[in-house]
This record gives structure tokens, sequence and C-alpha cells, in this order.
């Protein structure tokens, strides 16, 4: 055999080695506990035959606790590049056959190199998270290398889309990477995410709690909003992501999406013209309305058991992809509190930020009262929404179903957050507050003179709400630009969005402003 087949029979070997990671025994272990292999979840992932693998024979350097002796090719992370729908874009998976997926200078610097070629190609960059935290035995390195993914991370906010797969563990300094990303999803069961894990809780508060208690799936996408998406399986995430990326362009520079749309956009949906009920305290589904109206009733939520309150996720109208904030009378009254706000401003910003249309559905009675939400900074999240909405550059349709009153009225996206085309169903009311609370400081004293105070209160609110239970007076004033019929909705927000295709607005000149965290 020619010394030249000698060595590409070693390039083989090698590869072979390097596919195999931490080793048979390893990867049966990682399919016992019902996980992929970072190699398998890429495959998955990405389009058939299409991962180009980067880095494939990098090892650590360690050489102390006797790491010297213990050398795996690809050192825990399988890194490059591959297609999704034909679409670009990087990935790295953490390996946890190989020292449990652990994180060294060496692992970190492969992770930089996709980061940074992602950044250069303009492309999104997906992360698999799947390890057991910092190698201890590198010492301050493996934490010099997390820092240098973060770094990264920050600069690619608002560049590319960074999506986070948590597949496992994910604790300790570890959690901040995806926590700097646009989205992160975490599989029911397997995964978990904290700062500090149940041992160090346990001496420090005393508290007993488990991993999933204290940082499982249903915590982060339910108490916390950390995480996004909670799915059942690791199929069904890598399908989600494949499902997120066709609703975001590569990068900020691109525009969003459009899919050729069978739906027509001049489909009238006769349900809308009776959905509101008769009593203004009786509640109705959002999601009937958002089906109705949007191509194929089909819509991709995002932070769906958070925040319930507020909806938020991607829909398309017309086949142009947009981002949908819809408030939901079905859950407490459909009122803004402070998570809902976190959680729809932090939406509105990811759709400013890569030029995703942004359409907001509107019944909301006001803010969340009480010490809880006042004590939790209710007025500092409140404004975050408001902040968003006003700087945001991309088209903004409204559409008020029924209430819109006060501050609330006011950050639910309005003329004055220039909002570009601003629709109110007839059964719209825009004021400052409801009748009822309207009339009890109005007529307060007065109602005392009377005989029949309930009576003459009743009288009153009976005016108020003809006078302001409309949209007619906002109308009025230009600040509703038109009052449509309930089933031609879709109609008109297609439309709408048509003719904002080549809206240019541009926010003064800054180094960034100062959102109210």
């Amino acid at each position: 055999m020619s010394n030249q087949l000698e060595k590409v029979k070693e390039l083989i070997a090698l590869r072979e080695e390097a596919r195999l990671g931490g080793g048979e025994k390893a990867i049966a272990k990682q399919h016992e506990k019902g996980k992929y292999t970072a190699r398998e979840r890429i495959s998955m992932l990405l389009d058939e035959g299409s991962f180009e693998e980067i880095d494939m024979f990098v090892t650590h350097r360690c050489t102390n606790f006797g790491m010297e002796k213990k050398h795996y090719l690809g050192d825990g992370v399988v890194t490059g590049s591959g297609t999704i729908d034909g679409r670009l874009v990087y990935v790295f998976a953490q390996d946890f056959t190989v020292n449990g997926g652990s994180l060294s200078e060496a692992m970190a610097m492969k992770i930089c190199k996709v980061m940074d070629l992602a950044m250069k190609m303009g492309t999104p960059c997906i992360g698999i998270n799947d390890s057991g935290g910092a190698r201890i035995q590198e010492g301050i390195n493996a934490l010099a290398g997390y820092a240098e993914i973060f770094q990264r991370n920050i600069l690619a906010s608002g560049v590319i889309p960074q999506i986070s797969g948590i597949f496992g563990p994910c604790a300790g300094g570890a959690v901040y990477s995806p926590a700097l990303t646009d989205f992160t999803l975490m599989t029911k069961g397997t995964s978990y995410m904290f700062l500090t894990g149940p041992a160090v809780v346990k001496t420090v508060t005393g508290e007993d709690v488990s991993a999933e208690q204290l940082g499982g799936a249903s915590v982060h996408t339910s108490k916390s909003g950390v995480a996004h998406f909670a799915v059942d399986t690791e199929e069904d995430g890598l399908k989600l992501i494949r499902n997120l990326l066709s609703f975001i362009p590569q990068n900020n520079l691109e525009e969003a999406p459009i899919v050729p749309c069978d739906d027509p956009i001049d489909r009238l949906e006769d349900s809308l013209n009776e959905i509101i009920p008769d009593s203004p305290n009786k509640a109705y589904d959002m999601y009937e309305v958002i089906g109705a109206i949007v191509d194929k009733g089909e819509f991709l939520e995002v932070h769906r058991d958070f925040a319930q309150n507020l909806i938020v996720g991607f829909a398309r109208f017309n086949g142009q992809s947009v981002g949908i904030v819809a408030n939901q009378p079905c859950k407490m009254a459909g009122v803004l509190d402070s998570n809902a706000s976190r959680k729809g401003a932090r939406f509105v910003r990811f759709c400013d930020a890569f030029n995703i249309p942004i359409v907001s559905l509107v019944d909301v009675p006001g803010f969340l009262p009480g010490t809880g939400q006042e004590y939790n900074a209710v007025i500092s999240h409140g404004a975050k929404l408001l902040y968003a909405y006003g700087e945001a550059t991309v088209p903004k349709v409204t559409v008020t179903l029924r209430k819109s009153y006060g501050g609330s009225h006011i950050v639910m996206s309005c003329k004055q957050l220039r909002g570009d085309v601003n629709f109110a169903w007839p059964t719209a009311e825009i004021a400052v507050m409801g009748a009822s609370g309207a009339v009890a400081v109005l007529y307060a004293r007065e109602a005392k003179e009377q005989e029949n105070p309930a009576e003459f209160l009743a009288e009153k609110e009976a005016e108020y709400t003809k006078l302001f239970g409309n949209p007619y007076n906002a109308a009025k004033y230009g600040y509703i630009d038109d009052v449509i019929e309930p089933r031609n909705t879709r109609f008109r927000v297609c439309r709408a969005l048509a003719q904002l295709q080549t809206k240019k607005v541009v926010n003064p000149a800054k180094k960034h402003g100062n959102i109210p965290l």
C-alpha cells in the first residue's frame, strides 16, 4: 500500500474515532436517558446531507489533574454549518458523552469560531446545550471561554438570529449564553437550567428542591419566562427550530420572509361580527380571532405558558411573516401586568430588530392594580412595552376590538407611538377608563345629593358609554384611521401591510437608548 493510501486510511480512522465522541458505552448511556447524541441532533435539525463539520480534530490542552492522559477528538462539541430549508445556518451541539459536555478552553474556541462565521456570513446561529458546566480541571481558562462566548452573543444580538436548544443540563455560568439569545427551548423531563444547583440551594437557604423543581422546562416556560418553548421530545424541539426560522430573515439587513399564499386575502370571517359578547365583563377567546384572520389559521405562539394574559407569536398575512401581539380577555380579563409587559416588549424588539411587521390586537382594560404589581416595578415593566413599541420602525398595524383604556391604551401601539395604521371594530371602547370608574370620579359629589345614588350613577354611566364607549370619538381626532367591519379584518390588515412595505423611518442617531430595564 502506498504511503498516500496509508495516510488516507489514517484520516478515515481518525474521522471514525471523532464521530464516536466519548465512545460506544457513553453513547449507549446517553440513549438510555432518552437523549440523542450531538451528531444525531444535528442530523435531525439540518437538511439531509448538508452538514459541513469543522474542527473535528481539536483537543484540549489541559495538563492538570491527569487530563493530559485523556484526549477526545472534537473535545465535547460538534460544530459546523448546514442548511435548513435550503438556508445556510451555523450550529454547535455540545456532546455529553465527552467529559459530560463540560466546557474547556478548546470547546469555547470552537463555539466562538462558528459564531464568528455566522456573523461574517449573516446567518442564524443555533446552539444545542447539553453540558455539565465549566471543566473544573481548566479553572480560569474555562471561565474565560464562557466570557468569550457571551461577548459574541452580545455583539450578534439584533444582527443575526440566535436560537438555543437546552437538551440536557445547563447550569452555572453556562445559562447566560441561552439567556442572551433570541429564543430558548427546553425538553420536558431531560433538561434544566439554573445558576446554582439543588445542593448549593440546600446549603445556603435550607430549601429541599429537585433539579426539575428548581429549573425544569415547566418552571422556565411558565414561572420565570427564561425559556420560550417546552417540547415533549428532542425531535419536536428540532422541528420547532426549523419552523421558527421559517418566519425569520437570515439577518437584520434582510426583509421578513414571504412565502406563496393560496389563502384569499379577501376571505370574510362572518363569525367575527358576533364574537364580542354583549356584556363588557364577559370574555371571548382571542385565539379564535387570530386563527380567523391569519393565513390558513397557522400561528406559532412564543412564550405560550408564560403571562398568558398577553399572546405573542408568528403568523403570516398573504404569505408575509408578521409578529402578533394580542391581549387575551380569557386570562385575567386581558389586563397587562409586569410579566406580560416584559414578554411583549422583548417580542416587539425582536420583530423590530429583524424587520418583521407587528400586528397588535387590542382588548385591554388597564394594568393590574395592587401592591404586588407596584412593588414588582410594574411602572418600569410597562414602560418597557411602551419603549419597545415607540422605538420600533417596522410596519405597525393595530386593531382595537373592544376595550382600550388609559395607560394600557397608550402602550398597545397607539397612533402617538407611531402606529402606522390603526383600525377599530365598532365594538371598540377607547377612553381614559371604563364607564363605571369614570362616572364614580366625575359624579361622586352629585351622587351623594341624590335620593337614589345608584340609579343616578347608572344613568350617568349610560351617558358616558354613549359618549366615549365607542371608537368614533378617537376617530374624530384621527387617532383611529378607520372603523372596520370585524369580518373584513383579514383583508384590511393584508392591505395595510402591503402599503407599508416601502415604509422608511429612522430613529435619531445615538449609541443606544436606555430602555427601563
